[in-house]
């Protein structure tokens, strides 16, 4: 995030794609105020343009990266 907006809440499981209805992971927050949500692929596909044109990306991604439980021997 830039910081130019106020922060914005973090995204929940009822939060969703605008584009396919996945679980969302990438809130865009334009400049005129709205804002549009997207699972990580559609973040990864749409952030750059947003964001060159203004856009402030909250982008938790980092979320779906998850430690590995079962034991190194079992992998």
């Amino acid at each position: 995030m830039t910081g130019a907006l106020a922060p914005t809440k973090p995204l929940t499981a009822a939060d969703r794609c605008d584009r396919c209805g996945a679980q969302a992971y990438v809130r865009a927050v334009l400049v005129g105020g709205g804002d549009l949500l997207f699972c990580a692929h559609h973040g990864r596909k749409y952030s750059e343009a947003l964001r060159s044109n203004g856009a402030d990306i909250q982008d938790e991604t980092d979320r779906l990266t998850t430690p590995a439980t079962a034991p190194e021997d079992e992998r």
